[in-house]
């Protein structure tokens, strides 16, 4: 019924002015638009924006620059994230929590375990890898021509380089690649976001794609929280009871009334999927560690 926008004042289009144009699609729903200065702290201001709210995507932090890793956004990235989950904490404790916030893959990790801190359900936040998933069932289209609405390749893993593991061996349209075919589209799926950082010359990274995407994971969740079970793929904590090889993982999620209902177990892959995603693990599991490392050293602001 409600769409709040939240930017700093130094955006280069104000919020407000954000809101405004949204304001104008013909829905039910009211938009508002809010502002802070960056020395502002989200927990101090941003009550009326975040209260009640049932959904809040954070498409937030500093974007990769040609030649940076991951790692070199997490001291600075995993702090903005921080900054913007407390005030979820605070404010809307029971929200879901999408976060498009790199690297994704040690930034969630962080989050939940400052949620677990707080006492708060870690379940709620979600790192948002719907991207990957439009973007292997775009190639697996170019490739073959199939009808694209019968197209959805389950990406598993993590978010970031090696750790995406787009699994081709699960659909239809991809049964007549050959080995080469799917080491290069597992390839192209992976280097997808470098591949659109250097096409915009470090001016940016993949924000109109992402944008669909964030949208395409938003609508799941919403279903589910109307009482329609809905499933996207999302990089979320496991159950101990899975018996995950790591406790930060991305597959197929259901979303029903109360958020992320159950992780799809990861499993059936073929010779060439159980190589990668052996490489896919050892590449997580530090990334997930230095997530881990950051939330150790802090907690929420109340």
């Amino acid at each position: 019924s409600e769409l709040c926008v939240f930017d700093l004042t130094l955006a280069m289009v104000p919020a407000e002015g954000v809101a405004a144009d949204l304001s104008h699609l013909e829905t039910k729903v009211k938009v508002k638009g809010y502002a802070l200065d960056k020395d502002d702290k989200p927990v101090e201001k941003l009550g009326e924006c975040l209260t009640g709210c049932d959904l809040v995507l954070v498409p937030a932090g500093m974007p990769r620059k040609p030649g940076m890793t991951r790692a070199d956004l997490l001291g600075v990235n995993a702090g903005i994230a921080k900054n913007i989950v407390e005030a979820c904490a605070k404010y809307c404790p029971n929200a879901v929590v999408g976060l498009i916030v790199n690297p994704v893959n040690s930034v969630v990790p962080a989050m939940c375990e400052l949620y677990k801190k707080a006492g708060l359900d870690p379940k709620k936040i979600c790192g948002v890898t719907s991207l990957d998933i439009v973007r292997a069932n775009k190639f697996v289209y170019e490739a073959t021509g199939a009808d694209l609405a019968g197209i959805d390749v389950p990406v598993v893993g993590g978010h970031a380089g090696a750790t995406i593991l787009p699994l081709f061996s699960k659909v239809p349209a991809a049964k007549d690649f050959t080995p080469e075919q799917v080491e290069a589209m597992d390839k192209h799926v992976q280097d997808a976001g470098t591949d659109v950082v250097n096409a915009k010359g470090g001016k940016g990274s993949a924000t109109l794609s992402m944008a669909y995407a964030g949208a395409k994971f938003g609508n799941a969740v919403l279903c589910g929280l109307a009482g329609e079970e809905n499933e996207e793929c999302a990089y979320v904590l496991r159950d101990e009871a899975e018996g995950a090889k790591l406790p930060y993982l991305a597959s197929k999620v259901t979303f029903g009334a109360a958020g992320v209902m159950k992780a799809a177990p990861i499993e059936g892959l073929n010779e060439y999927e159980q190589k990668r995603y052996e490489e896919c693990l050892t590449q997580l599991k530090g990334e997930i560690d230095a997530g881990l490392e950051f939330a150790a050293t802090t907690e929420l602001a109340k």
